[in-house]
């Protein structure tokens, strides 16, 4: 409608076209709020009064000018005119905290703030779900058999390789034939016709074109190399070739010669050389996993023919320590972090993984059994740590390793929804394998709770307390099976020591039937452990007992076993342990520390 200068409307009525665009943003600076659901307004309906939008008074009285209010209404019980910061203006109103809010002056804003937030969250979690897949396949890879590298798997064979002009087809003494080289003759379709209709075919024309380019150029190339046999070049070319066979024969010869000399001497279980044969195979278990650093070194003891390895275990934060990201209801980007338990478990999964693997590799190799034993001790090395952490122990005899089967299962890693954490660590093959060999495994590696390592390889020549229980056992039994105790069973064995049975034959060293009891300690043995040693051979209906100790003895067993009654009782201290190593063995034994 149209208004006259009074205010009044004069009865005519313009047509207003909707601008969505240009109301959006005028709305938009506004600060007010624009219904997307909304149709166009019908006609007349921009031109009736509301508040708070141009061109109409606020308080609805009539209308304004577009540029605001034309000046105070004297019916108006506020004489300044309306609020300059009222809710429809472009001030703050400090009474509205929307006014002042950016997110409820400008909702596409925070929209977009939550938006990117959001995608961020995602990012992260990608990002750690990637970290999750890289241990699942490691866990797969090194639960893969490893190929044994014993001495028959590393020869080398010989395969000559012929002289280029001697290949097939070049054959001198055979002129090519145009019967090899003709192209067979189109079937004709008049069984009565000659051959003059088959020699008007295009096809075959072609055809025999090509086939007699095809002769004539084998024709000429025989001719060549028949006018250059015995040039002076050719003559060279095959002496260089026939020189270059006989050094890779020679070669393959005398790597097969050294390595028939590491095999000898491995049989002689000469340390070097069984040190060699081990470090390969344990190279070579590593091909699965390269880009995990887990070397493993070994050191073979002769005096109990035992190999002691050393693993680097991999670093604690190999396992992710988040499951992932959330978004907060106030915006934030919040980590969930992983129970520690689970993180624990994934770790020692992966430990035993990498043990199962060394001890499969030592127990391949070992074709011709030069090794009583295996000892894996896994060492933690962080950065700026004073001394390795010893995580994982294993002190596995030959029985024992032929007894567990070695080989990781098929799928090593299961997501088991239905049990617990510690349902999983339990039941997982891997460390339950490991528990067979009787391993020591940390509870709590994030704790850097250690273990007792079985073994050290450290110095040259072992001494009594460097030795396993399984290693000590075994040196006790060959220094008494040597000399001349027979039919040896094993009662008890534990850290400290050992009590067997064995017979002598008559008119050996050692005849009868004896309870031998061995220990290493650094304490005196006294008068109680000779009395409990005497009870036990009569228990047994054995003739004689042994005591025998790496440290030494009281002065009142001494003289109780000089007594009439105690006469079947014989003693062995250390010096006469080291001295029956030197005869029988003819391989030192330190002193104990």
């Amino acid at each position: 409608m149209q208004y006259s200068a009074d205010g009044q409307s004069d009865g005519t009525a313009t047509v207003r076209f909707p601008q969505p665009g240009f109301l959006a943003s005028v709305f938009r600076d506004l600060g007010a709020d624009q219904g997307d659901d909304q149709g166009p307004e019908p006609d007349g309906a921009a031109d009736q009064a509301t508040p708070g939008r141009p061109g109409t008074d606020p308080a609805g009285d009539g209308p304004v000018a577009p540029g605001g209010p034309s000046g105070p209404n004297p019916g108006d019980p506020n004489p300044h005119g309306p609020n300059p910061h009222g809710p429809n203006t472009g001030h703050p109103n400090p009474a509205d905290p929307s006014s002042t809010d950016p997110s409820s002056s400008d909702p596409d804003g925070a929209t977009a703030a939550h938006a990117r937030a959001a995608a961020l969250t995602h990012h992260r979690t990608l990002t750690v779900q990637a970290e999750h897949d890289r241990l699942a396949d490691l866990l797969r890879r090194a639960a893969l058999p490893v190929s044994a590298m014993d001495f028959e798997s590393q020869l080398r064979h010989y395969e000559p390789r012929p002289y280029p002009a001697d290949g097939p087809g070049t054959d001198e003494g055979s002129e090519p034939r145009w019967e090899d080289f003709a192209p067979a003759e189109p079937a004709a379709a008049d069984p009565e016709s000659g051959p003059s209709r088959r020699l008007l075919d295009s096809g075959y024309q072609r055809e025999l074109a090509q086939a007699r380019l095809t002769h004539q150029r084998a024709l000429r190339e025989w001719r060549t190399r028949r006018s250059e046999a015995g040039s002076p070049a050719a003559d060279e070319s095959r002496r260089a070739h026939e020189a270059a066979e006989e050094a890779r024969a020679r070669a393959v010869r005398e790597y097969n010669e050294s390595l028939e000399e590491c095999r000898r001497a491995y049989r002689l279980a000469e340390p070097a050389a069984v040190e060699s044969l081990l470090e390969r195979a344990l190279a070579a278990a590593e091909t699965a996993t390269q880009d995990l650093s887990a070397p493993c070194r070994a050191v073979f003891r002769p005096l109990t023919r035992t190999a002691v390895l050393d693993l680097d275990l991999p670093p604690l934060d190999l396992v992710p320590s988040l499951d992932g990201y959330r978004l907060a209801p106030e915006g934030d980007i919040v980590p969930v972090p992983r129970p520690p338990a689970d993180r624990a478990t994934d770790y020692l999964r992966l430990v035993a993984r990498l043990a199962l693997r060394s001890l499969q590799a030592a127990d391949a190799v070992d074709t011709d059994e030069i090794l009583t034993g295996v000892v894996l001790n896994g060492w933690l090395r962080e950065p700026g740590a004073a001394e390795p952490l010893c995580l994982l122990s294993v002190d596995a005899d030959r029985d024992a390793l032929a007894r567990t089967r070695l080989l990781p299962p098929e799928k090593p890693y299961e997501d088991r929804d239905d049990e617990g954490v510690y349902a999983d660590a339990e039941q997982d093959e891997a460390l339950v394998r490991l528990r067979q060999l009787g391993a020591a495994v940390t509870p709590d590696p994030y704790a850097r709770t250690v273990v007792q390592p079985a073994a050290q390889a450290g110095a040259t020549v072992p001494a009594a307390p460097d030795l396993s229980a399984n290693e000590f056992a075994q040196l006790v039994r060959d220094l008494l099976t040597r000399g001349g105790l027979a039919e040896w069973s094993v009662r008890l064995r534990g850290p400290a020591g050992l009590v067997a049975t064995g017979e002598g034959t008559p008119g050996s060293a050692l005849p009868g039937r004896w309870v031998v009891w061995a220990s290493r300690d650094t304490a005196s043995v006294g008068v109680e452990q000779i009395e409990t040693l005497a009870e036990a051979v009569r228990e047994e209906s054995a003739e004689r007992g042994l005591r025998l100790t790496t440290g030494r003895f009281a002065e009142e067993a001494l003289d109780l076993t000089a007594e009439e009654s105690h006469r079947h009782i014989h003693l062995i201290d250390g010096d006469g342990v080291r001295e029956l190593a030197r005869t029988h063995l003819g391989l030192p034994l330190a002193a104990g520390r």
